[in-house]
């Protein structure tokens, strides 16, 4: 009994072991179990800081590219904005010009108006004068028909009628003597101040629209940096030359001329395509069929957009706004036609000038003259891609664009192809005819031009300083033009006195001035020749 409570007490003592055994295991491997997690812990909030480090390393440096590309968006941005504006600029600037140029057109033109008033009156004074002459010359001969009438009864003894009949048949006789001795006078008159008047008319346009002529041919020479080019555009067996002859539809020369080569083509527009796409490859560099195709195509567009703008540039100076688009793009082509060492266009735009001055001069269509004379040679613009003559298709042109009968006819009345049925056809010829019989004329040149004007600005500022209280800006238009040139013959022109400069000054302000005009002008005057 007692070894089995001795087994039984043996017993619990293994199981109390055991369990505390299996306790304190349990302990120690919580014990472990929270030292290793605090580890995994710690090494998790170690990385997470890393981490957060890393994208906050990444944020910054995101941000700052992305300022950088604002701030390169905005330079360009702005550098486009500066680009538009200059443009916008130098547009205001021709504008300014074309207005300019217009305003000095229609001061010509108020003077020539005020010469020919002085004319008409002149010429009303004139007959004045004859009609006083005629009153004169009837009552005279009122009197010697009665007296001739007394004579007659007394010696010859006729009756009234007789001798009424008589005087009748002498009078009629002497009359017919003294008509025919006027008309002749009056025709040698007529004859004398037409051709007079015609000679200033064309003396007259042919000062106001003198331009500049360049004549070209029909090939062009572009220049090469060196020989080895050539091989270059030449390319593996002619490739190259093969696939820029193809697209442009030019002939392509290379010979011995050192570095260059000519490009030939009687289409104009064709070869300057064929130029421009060629100085392109040059500078690219990158010489082959595929590129060669890019760049003729982006010439293309170039010489389109650039015809384009001859086009408007030519209706806007001549001053026609209803052009149809389609027109104003083939005017633009004549830019690159050229006919016996002329330009196409710029005789086009000189024929139109001259045209409207004539018409205007002789009282006929203005409109209609500057219009003709700006179509008059635009079939020249096609007629190596159709058939006919260069009238014909202008003819057939203005037909198609819905151009008057009045325009047309000048159009095809040109080269006295058909008869001249209003007077516009007639003007239209002979303006072509004065342009094209003037080849090497030269329109006044840009240097002379900025030296009038700065001359004009000097003069304005003279004037400015001395005519206290009137500006130039406030003057009327007679007065500033008669003190400019004045001034000019004062300070200038040593051929001039200057007590004849200012009576001439004076005399004119009398004339065309207002009643204040002569004592204003003369006052400034005295002040510029002190």
């Amino acid at each position: 009994m007692n070894i089995f409570n001795l087994c039984a007490v043996s017993a619990v003592a293994f199981a109390l072991t055991v369990v505390a055994a299996v306790v304190v295991g349990l302990a120690v491997g919580f014990v472990v179990y929270y030292f290793v997690a605090k580890k995994k812990l710690g090494n998790s909030k170690s990385n997470a800081v890393k981490i957060i480090e890393e994208a906050y390393a990444e944020a910054k440096t995101a941000k700052k590219e992305a300022i950088l590309e604002a701030k390169e968006e905005i330079h360009k941005l702005r550098s486009e904005f500066d680009q538009e504006q200059k443009e916008r600029r130098n547009e205001l600037q021709k504008q300014e010009e074309r207005l300019s140029q217009r305003e000095d057109f229609i001061e010509k033109k108020e003077l020539g108006l005020d010469k020919k008033q002085e004319q008409i009156d002149e010429m009303k004074e004139s007959l004045n004068a004859r009609n006083l002459e005629i009153d004169k010359l009837k009552e005279e001969e009122q009197n010697v028909l009665a007296s001739m009438r007394n004579e007659l009864e007394k010696v010859s003894r006729m009756t009234k009628e007789e001798a009424k009949q008589t005087l009748i048949n002498s009078m009629v006789e002497d009359a017919k003597k003294d008509a025919a001795k006027t008309v002749k006078e009056i025709e040698e008159n007529a004859k004398n101040e037409g051709n007079k008047k015609a000679q200033d008319i064309l003396a007259t346009v042919i000062q106001k629209c003198a331009t500049d002529y360049t004549s070209e041919i029909t090939v062009t020479t572009v220049p090469l940096p060196n020989d080895e080019m050539k091989g270059r555009i030449i390319g593996r067996e002619g490739r190259n030359i093969r696939a820029l002859e193809a697209v442009t539809g030019v002939d392509l020369i290379v010979d011995d001329t050192p570095e260059a080569i000519t490009v030939s083509c009687f289409d104009p527009v064709r070869r300057e395509v064929a130029r421009t796409a060629l100085e392109k490859l040059i500078l690219d560099g990158r010489i082959h069929p595929t590129r060669i195709e890019e760049l003729v195509e982006k010439a293309q567009k170039d010489i389109d957009a650039k015809i384009k703008e001859a086009g408007e540039n030519a209706v806007s100076e001549v001053g026609i706004y209803n052009l149809h688009p389609e027109l104003v793009k083939i005017l633009g082509r004549l830019k690159y036609r050229t006919s016996y060492g002329q330009n196409c266009l710029k005789h086009s735009l000189e024929t139109a000038y001259i045209a409207g001055f004539l018409a205007s001069e002789l009282g006929a269509d203005e409109k209609v003259a500057k219009r003709g004379g700006l179509l008059h040679d635009i079939g020249k613009a096609l007629d190596h891609e159709i058939e006919g003559t260069h009238v014909s298709i202008g003819v057939d042109l203005a037909k198609k664009y819905k151009e008057s009968p009045a325009v047309i006819h000048c159009i095809e009345a040109h080269h006295f192809n058909v008869e001249f049925q209003s007077v516009e056809a007639v003007i239209v010829q002979v303006a072509d005819a004065i342009s094209s019989s003037r080849p090497g004329a030269r329109r006044e040149t840009i240097e002379s031009y900025i030296k009038r004007l700065e001359k004009l600005e000097e003069i304005d500022n003279v004037l400015n300083e001395l005519s206290t209280g009137w500006k130039t800006s406030r003057m009327n238009r007679v007065d500033l033009t008669v003190l400019r040139l004045a001034t000019y013959e004062i300070k200038w022109d040593e051929d001039v006195p200057t007590s004849v400069a200012i009576n001439e000054a004076v005399e004119l302000a009398k004339k065309y001035s207002s009643d204040s005009g002569p004592a204003f002008i003369n006052g400034v005057l005295a002040k510029v020749a002190k």
